[in-house]
């Protein structure tokens, strides 16, 4: 395991292809340059981390979030936080109890199907199962990276048509017509390059409908198979919670979903999360 010390705290490799974690530090307070560098340095090349030891109420979750660019809204059926600009990810009913149910269960990026998709994610754990509802990760650059030369040449010129409302629709959930006028549909690259490290990665997801002029079906059937290659169990890592936990992922090579492995009918598991806009893919 790498690890490294930056000023006060220190940044850990979780010893994967994916992840790191920072010990030792406050996110309470304003980060000074020199932080906001490292962190951003192992953002990029870590993908995850994990912020370890963290007690932030929304609007000091907000103002962390805001240091490392402007937030994105979220769809209407997730406005249901204090702040416009948090979702609280939750099983709890309206009476405080655990329902049973979970979301985001099937793998997906944040946000894919707006015009300048999710940057990052940072979700803050604040209520947990004893064991069991870990994140889980795929790793989109290594999906790429790994498929045959002659695949990558036939999908780096494919468009993707990402709809809000026809990935819910897979799920067999219906969505209003405000839902489809605040999010419509859009269409991106199926392997899009980062802006910021230059390489290519697998951006699909739930959201990731179909290619565009293609028969439906037959784009259908190409993202599911790459889907499936980039969803194997060499390309991905499960992030197991820790109370005051902030995970902090790069939406833009990654697929993520929560592992539906504990009684959500008896425990509570309650997050709260912003979102960074990120830049229209290329």
């Amino acid at each position: 395991m790498l690890q490294r010390e930056v000023a006060s705290f220190e940044i850990r490799d979780l010893g994967g292809a994916l992840g790191a974690e920072i010990i030792g530090l406050d996110l309470a307070s304003p980060l000074d340059g020199p932080t906001r560098s490292a962190i951003r340095d192992a953002f990029l090349e870590h993908q995850i981390l994990a912020i370890r030891d963290q007690d932030l109420d929304i609007e000091a979750q907000v103002a962390f979030s805001l240091q490392f660019g402007p937030l994105e809204r979220h769809v209407i059926s997730n406005r249901n936080a204090p702040h416009p600009l948090v979702h609280i990810v939750t099983n709890l009913d309206a009476d405080g109890r655990p329902s049973g149910s979970l979301q985001s269960t099937t793998w997906h990026s944040d946000k894919s199907f707006r015009p300048e998709p999710s940057m990052a994610t940072i979700l803050h754990a604040r209520q947990l199962p004893p064991a069991g509802g870990e994140t889980c990760f795929a790793d989109m650059y290594g999906a790429y990276d790994s498929l045959p030369a002659e695949t990558r040449a036939e999908i780096d010129d494919l468009r993707v048509v990402h709809s809000y409302a026809l990935g819910r629709a897979r799920m067999g959930v219906s969505v209003s017509e405000a839902e489809r006028r605040d999010a419509p549909d859009t269409i991106h690259p199926l392997a899009r390059i980062h802006p910021d490290t230059g390489r290519r990665a697998l951006f699909m997801g739930d959201h990731a409908h179909h290619i565009e002029g293609w028969q439906v079906e037959t784009g259908r059937a190409l993202i599911e198979r790459l889907q499936a290659h980039a969803t194997q169990e060499c390309f991905v890592y499960r992030h197991e919670w820790r109370p005051g936990d902030v995970l902090m992922w790069d939406n833009r090579c990654l697929l993520h979903r929560v592992e539906q492995n504990f009684d959500a009918a008896r425990h509570a598991r309650v997050l709260h999360r912003t979102c960074l806009r990120g830049t229209a893919p290329a």
